[in-house]
């Protein structure tokens, strides 16, 4: 970290030190005086979108996150069913998802209500978005039941919605603050602080600030045949920091703003991949990330709604590294992207069970580098999404709707590559057979595509400006089940279970020719696969609180571009055919406490199913306990400790990627 980022940090910190007596003071007089009521119990079970929409939907809750002792954004998508984590290992390593083997670049993701979107890539690093601030993730496959939303998201296979915390306040108070230290193993420092200001009736303010730093160098056994060393993870240190500012506007005639912004930089070692008796690595990466945006949202009457988005966000990186590996020694890379988004969705419901929503997205990308030829490309895209839903009543539910994607290309040097046009058609539909029962069938269809990225065309002697857009198609058919009645010790009980069938053409993947790499439209996948998910709350104590989640994901991700290939019809890289988690919390006057689970069956990092590209199977364990010290009115302090990968299990997601063994984190929150 630089003096001058090491000083804005430090500033940060110190002015919320100084503010921390006002926020243990008693609220202003002035305001409208608060009568106190008796505490009541509303006692019923809560409804689920997983269990009542129309495609499979899975949530996560910022309470099930903190007692699954889930420490990273990787490690909570995993436990959606279908979900597929690449991670690259260590603290700071690349995480990217695929959902049901369509490739990372199918999957949107949504920062509160607006798209991330990286075209130079074409996938998010899903590692760099905190948990501390998350109040619920969902990923949703296929149509969303809900309408007023961004054309980009409509046209996306699938998509994970991260939605942060809220400013609210408690018992007239103005202020909210939330302060918290970790540490653990492998050098992990990690220090945060969030601020909620009340400007005034109708606005407020957030801060939420964040440093990270980390050395990385976990121990691993290193197999080379029949000899075994102990290693050390080299190269895997990491130091980020982040702030990110809110405001929230309530103008009281059913209209809502909220302006977001939001820098963050890291610098981080690429221990990069350990092969025979190399465990070292000299390569560096230095990110920079940026954005503001703006959602608002209007109720015109019952009939008309809309919403308006706007956001730029710019992304620089810098990789350099060392090496007989690299020409002439040594190698050298800067990226910039800059990216101007638009959006405005209008949603009309001519009765109260018909909706109909038309959504219109312009997008502008540009990309600099520093490779000899840049073409210096710019897309601007546009996004047209119309969308109707008819709901008569409890026992029906269909969407239907379309996708218009157009793009003006452009490059300053070089070949212009074709515009795009593509026309990407989804329906889906659900149906509660036994009326008054919760129990309902679902059945999906989409179209869908996803654009080549600028790496895909222009990165330096590999891209193809001639290439297509990757097309997939969708196919789900699914039932949910919640029973009606419940013991007094069983709450609740939601059962989902949905079967899928995807196929996708022209697959974009790198294919070596005569001298070199080239990203080409070669291949065809088909995928099916079993997604079974539940959930089950127990109170088998007036004071205690038992929850059971669990879920479990089969499929069979093909390749079949052509008979005459050794891997025909053989598993996709990276894909097992069984993996699933299981976890069990409690929760006590005393303490909270969590375990989980997860499983990851065999694998193969090669296209060949042979032994010799075998990645064995893994379990990983979790334990996580907590407890709330409450040291007075207003003034909670929560202690919090993890182990992870209990078991000290040595596994790889990635090949020659050795994950961290056993490890802890403990963690002091102090809520004002």
């Amino acid at each position: 970290m630089t003096t001058k980022r090491l000083l804005v940090f430090v500033a940060i910190i110190t002015v919320t030190i100084i503010s921390i007596p006002a926020y243990g003071s008693a609220p202003d007089s002035s305001a409208v005086p608060i009568q106190q009521i008796k505490n009541i119990t509303v006692v019923g079970k809560p409804s689920s979108k997983s269990l009542t929409s129309a495609v499979p939907q899975q949530t996560l809750t910022a309470d099930q996150i903190s007692r699954l002792g889930i420490t990273d954004m990787g490690d909570a998508v995993r436990r959606f069913s279908g979900a597929n984590v690449k991670d690259y290992g260590g603290i700071g390593g690349l995480k990217t998802v695929s959902v049901r083997n369509m490739g990372a670049a199918h999957t949107a993701v949504s920062y509160d209500g607006v798209s991330v979107g990286n075209t130079q890539a074409g996938q998010i690093d899903i590692g760099r978005f905190p948990l501390d601030n998350v109040a619920m993730m969902s990923l949703v496959v296929g149509q969303s039941d809900n309408l007023l939303q961004s054309a980009r998201l409509f046209a996306s296979g699938s998509v994970l919605n991260i939605t942060t915390m809220r400013p609210y306040f408690k018992n007239g108070r103005k202020h909210h603050l939330v302060t918290k230290l970790a540490t653990g193993s492998f050098g992990l420092a990690n220090a945060s602080v969030r601020v909620w200001q009340k400007l005034s009736e109708s606005t407020s303010f957030s801060t939420d600030a964040s440093y990270l730093r980390a050395d990385g160098n976990y121990p691993f056994k290193l197999h080379n045949g029949s000899i075994i060393t102990n290693e050390h993870r080299n190269n895997s240190a990491i130091e980020s920091h982040r702030i990110e500012l809110g405001l929230y506007h309530d103008f009281g005639s059913n209209a809502t703003l909220d302006l977001k912004g939001l820098y963050y930089y890291s610098r981080r070692g690429l221990p990069g991949a350990v092969i025979y008796y190399n465990p070292r690595s000299t390569e560096k990466l230095w990110d920079q990330d940026a954005f503001l945006q703006a959602n608002f949202h209007k109720t015109f009457s019952e009939k008309w709604r809309m919403q308006a988005q706007a956001k730029y966000s710019h992304s620089w990186n810098r990789h350099k590294g060392k090496g007989i590996e690299f020409t002439n020694g040594f190698f050298k890379e800067t990226m910039r992207q800059d990216e101007y988004y638009v959006s405005a969705t209008g949603l009309y419901a001519p009765t109260g069970n018909i909706q109909i929503s038309l959504a219109q997205d312009i997008i502008a990308n540009t990309l600099s580098t520093s490779f000899p030829e840049c073409p210096y490309p710019r897309r601007i895209s546009y996004i047209t999404a119309l969308n109707a839903k008819y709901e008569p009543a409890e026992f029906l539910l269909a969407n239907a709707g379309g996708v218009l994607y157009i793009t003006d290309e452009h490059v300053k040097y070089g070949k212009t590559p074709d515009n795009f046009r593509q026309l990407a058609p989804a329906a889906s539909i659900r149906i509660s057979p036994l009326p008054g029962q919760n129990l309902y069938t679902r059945f999906l269809y989409k179209g869908t595509f996803r654009l080549p990225s600028f790496n895909d065309m222009y990165y330096y002697r590999i891209g193809n400006t001639g290439l297509k857009p990757e097309k997939a198609r969708e196919f789900n058919a699914g039932i949910t089940y919640s029973p009606n009645y419940v013991t007094h010790w069983l709450e609740s009980v939601i059962i989902t279970a949905d079967w899928y069938y995807n196929r996708v053409t022209d697959k974009i993947v790198a294919i070596p020719t005569t001298f070199a790499w080239k990203m080409q439209n070669y291949g065809k996948v088909h995928a099916t696969g079993v997604d079974v998910n539940i959930q089950a709350v127990f109170k088998p104590l007036q004071w205690a609180e038992l929850t059971l989640q669990g879920a479990y994901t089969w499929q069979k991700a093909i390749d079949v571009t052509s008979k005459n290939k050794k891997n025909y019809r053989h598993q996709l890289p990276y894909t097992p055919r069984n993996n699933g988690n299981v976890s069990i919390t409690i929760k006590t006057p005393w303490i909270t406490a969590g375990y989980s689970i997860v499983c990851v069956g065999k694998r193969y990092y090669l296209a060949q199913n042979l032994p010799e590209n075998e990645i064995g199977a893994y379990q990983d364990h979790s334990l996580s306990i907590q407890h709330d010290f409450k040291l007075k009115p207003g003034l909670i302090l929560n202690l919090k400790g993890d182990i992870l990968n209990l078991t000290n299990k040595q596994y790889d997601v990635i090949k020659y990627y050795p994950m961290p063994g056993r490890n802890w984190r403990i963690a002091a929150t102090l809520t004002f």
